[in-house]
């Protein structure tokens, strides 16, 4: 009697964790993003904090399916060097408070004053080609990186913690943004700390602090050359045409737009609604359909708030 006692005291517990973890989750989520919108409160970031390395899953490797290394015979990844820091000017656009999968990001506008430890992960041959968000073609073969919040262009030290590994990279494109990841590094970057087979690992990154006087940079591997960045059609606003899609974010870059929507593509795999650019009011927004109907999107957004963290709201043509 008293062990019948006991396991129903247990499972009242696990009941009650229950409900707890799924008020939570709904305090969590948001709205859909309006990217480049406004800065967080007294203009600090809200990024939360990152998860330990054990708390990232992967599914079917290292890497998603259509993504990895890609064909290897021509470069030397033990050759390439790593990024020399230089002063460069930041961009105009891309380094402007924005709003993304719910969350706002400030970026900071000063480097050698950053220095955090989390997970990171890394991004090949789907993207490459792609355009970065200051619009550069991303090169899985350079010594680059992704970061929700430091300066782009910057330049970052990117240690393994668990091997004691460092690279220097240069930052040149926003993200990620799921997963509680700190930084995307690139193919061969990753494959220097020597995380390509686990797709994450535990990192330290540090900004690092950059003088007027440009060091001497040291020459280039020649690789092969990249195609040219594909320019993704973007449908502009007209007369009303009663199309139904859901929108997942809004951008005052271009570039912004195109590279979240090549993300977006990513994580949500294939056998979804197709993705596409429509600009309107001065923002070029990511929307998801088209949709039969309003009450189709809005079952749709209620299915896809769980997976991405944020309900996309219904948006007529």
């Amino acid at each position: 009697m008293k062990r019948l006692s006991l396991l129903l005291s247990a499972a009242a517990l696990v009941m009650a964790g229950c409900a707890t973890t799924q008020k939570t989750d709904e305090k969590q989520q948001s709205a859909a993003p309006i990217v480049d919108a406004v800065a967080g409160p007294n203009g600090k970031s809200v990024r939360t904090a990152s998860a330990p390395a054990s708390a990232v899953a992967t599914q079917g490797g290292g890497y998603l399916p259509g993504d990895g290394p890609g064909s290897e015979s021509s470069v030397d990844l033990d050759s390439i060097p790593d990024a020399v820091p230089k002063a460069e000017p930041l961009h105009r656009y891309a380094n402007r408070p924005y709003s993304a999968l719910g969350k706002t990001y400030t970026p900071l506008q000063t480097t050698g004053t950053y220095k955090e430890r989390g997970v990171a992960s890394w991004y090949g041959k789907k993207f490459h080609g792609q355009r970065t968000s200051i619009g550069e073609v991303y090169d899985m073969y350079g010594m680059t990186a992704a970061h929700p919040t430091l300066p782009i262009p910057s330049y970052a030290r990117v240690t393994n913690v668990a091997t004691g590994k460092s690279v220097v990279v240069r930052v040149n494109d926003r993200g990620p943004f799921l997963h509680q990841r700190i930084m995307d590094l690139s193919y061969v970057a990753a494959a220097k700390l020597g995380y390509i087979n686990s797709g994450s690992a535990e990192v330290e990154v540090e900004s690092i602090a950059v003088s007027g006087t440009a060091p001497v940079e040291t020459p280039p591997i020649k690789v092969e050359p990249l195609p040219p960045a594909p320019t993704l059609p973007v449908e502009k606003a007209g007369p009303s045409t009663g199309k139904v899609y859901l929108q997942l974010g809004a951008f005052k870059s271009p570039q912004g737009a195109e590279s979240f929507l090549v993300r977006m593509r990513s994580e949500m795999g294939e056998g979804s609604k197709p993705l596409m650019l429509f600009e309107k009011q001065g923002l070029t927004r990511v929307h998801l359909g088209p949709y039969a109907s309003e009450s189709e999107a809005r079952n749709a957004a209620i299915r896809l708030e769980d997976r991405l963290g944020f309900k996309p709201f219904v948006s007529k043509h």
